[in-house]
């Protein structure tokens, strides 16, 4: 039980800004009118993303997948920056 606790601790929290991060990426309209609703959709991500730590079998479980999936999301938005389709997939979508 502590291994799950301590992984939704401590990996809950980037992993919503991994994923909150990459809704950032994909999201259309300029970035002034999303900071504030994807800032404040993080609370409630890091909370889903917390307890479903609890949903694994074993905390060793819990710890590799949520990790696995912090690493990746990070290394996709640091891909996307670095290749520089983040700033074309921003341009390329714009509201009505």
């Amino acid at each position: 039980m502590w291994a799950k606790s301590l992984a939704a601790a401590l990996l809950g929290l980037p992993l919503s800004v991994a994923i909150v991060g990459l809704l950032a990426l994909f999201g259309p309209g300029d970035v002034k009118t999303r900071t504030l609703p994807l800032l404040l959709l993080v609370f409630l991500v890091w909370i889903a993303s917390m307890c479903s730590a609890f949903l694994f079998k074993t905390g060793l479980r819990a710890w590799l997948w949520m990790g696995a999936a912090t690493l990746l999301g990070f290394t996709a938005i640091h891909l996307l920056k670095a290749m520089g389709l983040a700033m074309f997939l921003t341009t390329m979508v714009k509201p009505a």
